[in-house]
């Protein structure tokens, strides 16, 4: 892939070789010799490096090779600003800038890099949130349409992407988290929500990557990173980074200890069940911090509290929460073996989920019964446990050869009548209403981390050593931060709506802002195209802005882009 500049063909006598294809001219450089002992004869090996100017014969367009064999080669920062789009997306920008604003990113950055750099990094978060990538190779294109929010609107190059990763700080990132999490309200409880996941990065001197648990894609190398979000406001607060192969227990102790240091006395914790441990309900508890987790239905040591209710809630229509149609109540029990103190037990049924846990249940025996019938009359390897649940197994006499396969009826019909039911336990007293609403706060937090692989192009990070690998996510975290303001901005906007829009989630809405660009005309001059639509406006009103704020910064961006 050819880069975007130019550079001066390198002076390395009897080395290059001019050759042309296609009518265009190209620089091979002899980057080795194999000498072969039979034919008696030298053979050059060589690779393309770039392809001449057909402008200036002692300049050329490089390609990646180029960087491989000459990485000490002076290579430009920036792009030639004439080298820009005359169709300019301004849409996502004007709705950006506004966030950026409000969660004062600015500022903080501020104290610790400058003014160049933010703007570089700010457009890195914005470049990742929109095109939903993280290579920075591609980077260069999206700049070439974008307004960007660099000094001047600079388009930088590939390699200044490498060269700044690489150039960050970590006194830079610690800095921020420390400034952004001072600003937050200590004063009223919050809760926490924490979760974890594993990234793949296959490549480089990188300390942090192991083989571990990972979640997808196992056999990869990974590391771990987490997030602890503000379920209230919806927003992250700091994040961490630790080796693959720890599982998801272990890190939360520091987690906490992490809070702390930032200042969190009266928080409590919204944890997933992948958090349950005696160690650190324990540790919890020690430090006076509260907690929410979800457990499953279908667990043992909850199977038997759930039978205790069962019959006693689930038609009341005062233990009805109707905003998620679920029926609720709340029972103090011991959590575990050991524990000194009762807990909340919050049981709920769901009518829509009894039904599709009810069909899962018995398309499973269906699909499980018709695989015995095929064995019987056959010499059978073991099963596994779930058939020795369901089925009652008989053999003819040689003991190995399936006879007769006959549902446990009665394990099937405990398991149906356990449908529909789940549980969260609360170490603070209170309702099942109260319960449900808090844990459902969770679904911000869940929701970053899938817009962190999938929406941010975050699933591999694509760096070879540690410095790159802090600076990438560092970026990542600030775009976090602003997509988790997108999403909340348009889901409050949504649920104002009598009809629930399909233009108001985030892709949907960032590719409707796309649409919204600016025309280079003859005079050299960019302007905006057309009138805001009105699909446009409903997302605008999402972030506070309507049609007068988008010219008003259509008519900065061209005084900018005139000035060059």
């Amino acid at each position: 892939m050819f880069l975007k500049y130019k550079v001066d063909i390198p002076v390395v006598p009897g080395k290059l070789v001019r050759k042309n294809r296609g009518g265009h001219t190209y620089i091979e450089y002899e980057y080795d010799r194999i000498y072969d002992p039979v034919k008696q004869y030298t053979y050059p090996k060589r690779a393309s490096i770039g392809r001449v100017d057909p402008e200036d014969p002692t300049r050329m367009t490089p390609n990646e090779n180029f960087l491989k064999y000459f990485p000490d080669a002076e290579i430009p920062e920036e792009i030639d600003r004439s080298d820009r789009s005359p169709y300019l997306n301004i849409g996502t920008y004007v709705v950006l800038h506004k966030l950026i604003q409000n969660c004062k990113l600015k500022e903080i950055l501020d104290e610790y890099m400058d003014e160049k750099d933010i703007g570089f990094l700010l457009d890195l978060a914005c470049y990742s949130i929109i095109e939903e990538k993280n290579a920075g190779q591609y980077y260069p294109d999206y700049a070439y349409e974008h307004a960007l929010f660099t000094p001047d609107m600079k388009i930088y190059t590939d390699s200044k992407v490498s060269d700044f990763l690489h150039g960050l700080k970590p006194e830079q990132s610690v800095g921020f988290l420390n400034s952004w999490n001072k600003s937050k309200n200590k004063r009223q409880k919050i809760y926490l929500s924490y979760d974890s996941t594993n990234k793949n990065c296959q490549a480089g001197d990188i300390d942090l990557v192991e083989y571990g648990n990972a979640k997808v894609d196992a056999g990869l190398p990974i590391f771990n990173y987490s997030v602890a979000c503000d379920s209230a406001n919806r927003i992250p607060l700091f994040y961490e980074l630790y080796p693959g192969s720890l599982n998801d227990v272990s890190p939360l102790i520091c987690m906490i200890d992490k809070a702390q240091g930032y200042g969190y006395r009266n928080i409590g914790f919204i944890l997933d069940r992948g958090y349950f441990s005696k160690k650190n309900l324990a540790y919890m508890d020690q430090n006076g911090y509260s907690f929410l987790i979800m457990v499953k239905g279908m667990k043992d040591f909850i199977r038997g509290i759930i039978e205790e209710n069962q019959g006693g809630f689930e038609n009341s229509r005062g233990k009805y929460v109707d905003r998620y149609d679920v029926y609720g109540t709340t029972v103090k029990r011991f959590l575990c073996e050991g524990d000194t103190k009762k807990r909340n037990f919050h049981i709920y049924y769901s009518d829509g989920k009894a039904y599709s846990e009810k069909q899962e249940i018995k398309q499973s025996i269906r699909r499980l019964k018709k695989y015995l019938d095929s064995c019987v009359g056959k010499e059978c390897v073991l099963f596994g446990p779930e058939i020795g649940k369901y089925f009652h197994l008989n053999y003819e006499k040689d003991g190995k050869t399936l006879k007769l396969a006959e549902e446990n009826t009665s394990a099937v019909e405990k398991e149906l009548s356990l449908a529909g039911y789940f549980a969260i336990v609360s170490s603070d007293n209170m309702t099942a209403r109260e319960a449900i609403e808090l844990y459902k706060s969770r679904d911000a937090s869940e929701k970053l981390f899938r817009s962190d692989k999938s929406y941010l192009g975050n699933k591999s990070m694509r760096v070879h050593s540690d410095e790159a690998l802090s600076s990438k996510v560092f970026i990542q975290f600030i775009a976090l931060i602003l997509r988790s303001r997108i999403y909340t901005a348009l889901k409050e906007k949504t649920e104002k709506m009598l009809k629930k829009p399909n233009y108001l989630t985030v892709p949907a809405a960032l590719k409707e802002l796309e649409k919204i660009v600016m025309i280079r005309q003859l005079d050299g001059v960019y302007r905006l195209d057309h009138a805001v639509t009105a699909t446009q406006k409903i997302i605008l009103d999402a972030f506070g802005l309507n049609e007068g704020n988008v010219r008003y910064q259509a008519k900065e961006i061209g005084n900018i882009l005139q000035n060059q």
